[in-house]
């Protein structure tokens, strides 16, 4: 079988290389000229785990073109990955999916035979039975049937995980035109999967559906434990991961995604839980879980921030350890870490920073504002206080002398627990959040 992928962005470029990593001949388009070229130089276009070595052991079955017509034209099947951002009412705009459908269309009227279409792009519930199924049919002069397939398929994936995610997923989503599109769509994943993974087929809007309630129901969990570590910070004696621990280990509740820290963040979990509200309210039905689960997020950064201010003096500078959205991933969207800085900067105090893999994004989005460390040990030498906002794994193996200071104990925030709490604490005040980390000490606010 003979695959395109329209979209050579962040998560189609693994997508292109998982597919030709396990057999398929897959053939890429973007309309990032660069994009193009990298794929066919045997460079991965953007910067993910496992990338690289995917590309590296695929070269002869995987190649780019600027020309979707000819992609589509010369395959048996196309997955569509193009942005569907967020709309001012928090729904996704199709704009780029129709443009894609309408080339896919015009495509597929210069081939005969069957064709399976597969939107992969996280679209609001009633989209692919509406304006997407009635654009790719247009453009094709075909209806959807014995020479036409379509699917819904998003992935359940993370930046700097995606290759990862994409080969060993918890679950593959089909909402399906037919059978017959279903069963080969089925096939593809059964041949590309390390694993063998759920697979739950149903029609379209029950697809869309769950794409977004799967996520929120993510996001109402962080929030949960968030609001946990909150309760825990005010309450002498608990601790937010024993607690989460225990709630996690009954099989109703589970322990992924149950830990107390920062608010969740990252291009896909704070906008489908904004969707999946606004859905609700333009179906008249009672949106509050989704809208909560949104505010408990948004108050994330005021426990830090009020914590910061009680501890630092007003011309104090904040060292911020962690700039990405999670670890692995130089994506800023959303970044607890960012937002963090901007917030301070607007305050008036200075802030310094470091991550791993974020630095420019960051700057770049703080117009220059905040200080760039060369190390996380600078970072933090150059701080009257530091908090530790991204749990990257670097940080657990600092050293704890870049936290002692000569004549005073540093006060250090650590969201995420990743401080050796006995080293650090030898020198330094190290607070863990859920253990009274962001508590404010009595007559300060």
């Amino acid at each position: 079988m003979k695959i395109s992928v329209l979209g050579l962005g962040k998560l189609g470029a693994p997508l292109a290389a998982v597919f030709a990593s396990k057999g398929y001949t897959v053939i890429g388009t973007d309309v990032n000229p660069a994009a193009v070229a990298a794929i066919n130089a045997g460079r991965a276009p953007v910067d993910e785990p496992g990338l690289q070595g995917l590309i590296d052991q695929s070269r002869s079955r995987l190649s780019a073109t600027d020309d979707p017509i000819a992609a589509v034209s010369g395959t048996d099947a196309t997955f569509i990955i193009v942005p569907t951002p967020s709309d001012a009412s928090g729904r996704f705009s199709n704009d780029y999916a129709l443009g894609a459908l309408a080339t896919v269309g015009q495509a597929l009227q210069r081939k005969s035979g069957y064709h399976l279409v597969v939107m992969t792009s996280t679209v609001m519930p009633g989209s692919m039975d509406g304006e997407l199924r009635a654009t790719l049919e247009r453009n094709a002069g075909r209806t959807l049937g014995p020479s036409l397939g379509f699917c819904y398929n998003p992935e359940f994936i993370a930046l700097g995980t995606v290759v990862r995610d994409m080969l060993r997923p918890d679950m593959i989503l089909i909402g399906e035109s037919d059978a017959q599109a279903g069963d080969m769509l089925e096939r593809v994943y059964h041949q590309s999967c390390d694993n063998t993974p759920a697979i739950r087929r149903m029609n379209f809007v029950n697809a869309e559906l769950t794409k977004i309630s799967v996520n929120t129901f993510v996001t109402t969990k962080i929030s949960y434990a968030n609001m946990l570590a909150d309760i825990c910070d005010r309450l002498p004696g608990a601790d937010v991961d024993v607690v989460t621990h225990a709630v996690g280990a009954d099989s109703r509740v589970g322990a992924k995604y149950l830990k107390g820290a920062t608010g969740y963040g990252g291009p896909c979990f704070p906008r489908d839980n904004v969707a999946l509200a606004a859905l609700a309210r333009s179906l008249g039905a009672n949106p509050d879980l989704a809208e909560s689960t949104d505010r408990v997020n948004q108050y994330q950064i005021e426990r830090v921030l009020g914590a910061v201010q009680a501890r630092v003096q007003a011309k104090g500078t904040v060292g911020i350890l962690g700039l990405s959205y999670k670890p692995a991933t130089a994506v800023i969207e959303e970044s607890q870490g960012v937002a963090l800085a901007e917030r301070l900067l607007d305050e008036g105090h200075p802030v310094v920073g470091f991550d791993p893999k974020a630095m420019s994004a960051a700057d770049a989005k703080l117009r220059g504002r905040m200080r760039l460390a060369s190390s996380a040990e600078e970072c933090v030498r150059s701080a009257d206080i530091a908090v530790v906002m991204t749990p990257w794994p670097e940080f657990g193996t600092m050293s704890a002398d870049a936290f002692a200071k000569p004549g005073s104990r540093m006060p250090v925030i650590d969201c995420w627990r990743v401080l050796p709490a006995d080293s650090v604490r030898a020198v330094a005040d190290l607070l863990y959040v859920g253990q009274g980390g962001l508590s404010v000490p009595a007559g300060i606010l």
